[in-house]
């Protein structure tokens, strides 16, 4: 009975014991496992440029985003879309998931085409900016028709007959340090017209390089940007370098060789350049046309051009030019202007084109107007600018042509310059263009004016 009472006890103790061990386990089964909080602050996102930040129609903008948390997140991300205007378009909306430790290529765009133009798109994600920037929509598309006065090539026209009027009176003297046996350096000097319809005519100065072995070369016309370096800072000179071209590098009125004193070392500048227009090119004389700074600045790159056709060793049936920023802008007035007929012309970025546009967009040439618009009405001030808008001098080109755009471009903006070469009359195999879509007021990755000129020489 007792050994009974024992085993009985023994097996309820178990049973028991058991019993206990049941409910622990139970109970640590049940216990909330921590979930890690998703720290929506360490995302990271970024705008990728695709496509060049150009496309036909609707933009595809791809917002990059990552998420280094262990769990996955939903974030917001919103695209704000404006005219380069400055008019408001449209706002995406739209929410991403991404996985843990995954990262999203997500794509944004609009539900309906956009008009040929430039925009500017700010992304959002999860409230922080991602980027901005502007892209293009069928650049090439954009229509902006000439606006010159019923007078323009009037206007012109008596520019040139007075430049036909100025003795050039070239003088070269030859800067023996920079020649070489094949090709000679010379400082150039020669008078163009004077600041306005009467007056003394004004000497400007360039560097010319001539190939020696008696034989006709292609001619290269090179125009600089605005002198911002300043008065002090010397000056390039081209060395003997290849034979292969005969080529000038003018310095048109009051900047560069103009606009230097002769302890600034110049090869072969003698006296001291007073610069009489300020620091303030196209400012001087704003609202004259007749003596308005670039009236003066356009006729020194045709009497450039002049000057070439004087020289034995020039072919003028192989014309080029080429320049950047202000540079351009003198391109398409030399090829629009001289009367010779261009093989090719290379115009980077080129200043003063679609005035009347640019009123609302911006840039250099439209912050100096209006500083000087004085009492003038907008429409007085386009009115004015239309003599010297390169929109309206493509109308006289038909040339092959290279040209190019920084999307970024706060100083001369992608329109301005896409205009001018959609006004062109140069068939379309015959023209290229290059964005650079990070770029700003600069050069383009790949820019070659050469290389582009072989092709037609």
């Amino acid at each position: 009975m007792k050994r009974r009472f024992y085993i009985f006890a023994l097996a309820l103790a178990s049973l028991l014991l058991m019993g206990a061990c049941g409910c622990e386990n139970t109970s640590r089964q049940t216990e909330p496992t921590p979930v890690e909080e998703a720290d929506l602050s360490l995302i990271t996102q970024s705008v990728p440029v695709t496509d060049n930040w150009v496309w036909s129609g609707k933009p595809q903008i791809t917002v990059h985003i990552e998420n280094p948390n262990a769990a996955a997140v939903k974030v917001g991300v919103k695209v704000k879309i404006s005219t380069d205007k400055k008019v408001a378009v449209t706002e995406l909306l739209d929410s991403v998931e991404i996985a843990g430790k995954g990262k999203v290529d997500h794509i944004m765009t609009t539900p309906e085409n956009l008009e040929p133009g430039f925009y500017r798109a700010v992304c959002f994600v999860n409230g922080k900016n991602a980027r901005s920037f502007i892209f293009g929509i069928d650049p090439f598309q954009i229509v902006s028709e000439p606006d010159m006065q019923p007078d323009f090539d009037q206007f012109w026209q008596a520019a040139k007959d007075q430049l036909a009027g100025v003795e050039m009176g070239a003088k070269l003297v030859e800067i023996e340090s920079k020649s070489s046996a094949t090709r000679k350096v010379y400082l150039v000097e020669f008078y163009s017209v004077p600041d306005g319809l009467s007056g003394e005519p004004v000497k400007i100065r360039g560097y010319y390089c001539e190939p020696q072995d008696g034989q006709k070369h292609p001619v290269i016309l090179h125009f600089y940007g605005y002198d911002t370096a300043g008065s002090k800072a010397k000056c390039e000179c081209p060395s003997g370098g290849s034979s292969q071209y005969a080529e000038f590098y003018l310095s048109h009125r009051g900047q560069y060789l103009n606009n230097r004193p002769a302890s600034t070392g110049n090869p072969g500048v003698e006296e001291d350049c007073i610069n009489i227009y300020d620091s303030d090119w196209f400012a001087y004389h704003f609202g004259d046309k007749d003596s308005y700074y670039y009236r003066g600045a356009f006729m020194d790159a045709v009497q450039a051009v002049r000057f070439m056709a004087t020289r034995e060793t020039s072919d003028m049936t192989k014309l080029f030019a080429e320049g950047s920023s202000q540079g351009g802008a003198l391109t398409y007035a030399a090829a629009a202007l001289s009367g010779y007929p261009f093989s090719a012309i290379a115009a980077n970025v080129a200043f003063m084109g679609d005035y009347a546009d640019a009123w609302d967009i911006g840039g250099l040439a439209m912050e100096i107007s209006k500083r000087c618009q004085g009492s003038r009405t907008k429409e007085e001030v386009l009115t004015f600018l239309s003599y010297f808008d390169t929109k309206n001098l493509a109308t006289k080109i038909s040339c092959p042509v290279m040209a190019s755009s920084g999307l970024q471009d706060g100083v001369c903006p992608p329109r301005t310059n896409v205009v001018p070469f959609n006004n062109l009359k140069t068939p379309e195999d015959r023209k290229e263009y290059i964005f650079g879509p990070e770029m700003g007021h600069d050069y383009p990755k790949g820019w070659s004016p050469v290389a582009f000129f072989k092709k037609y020489m």
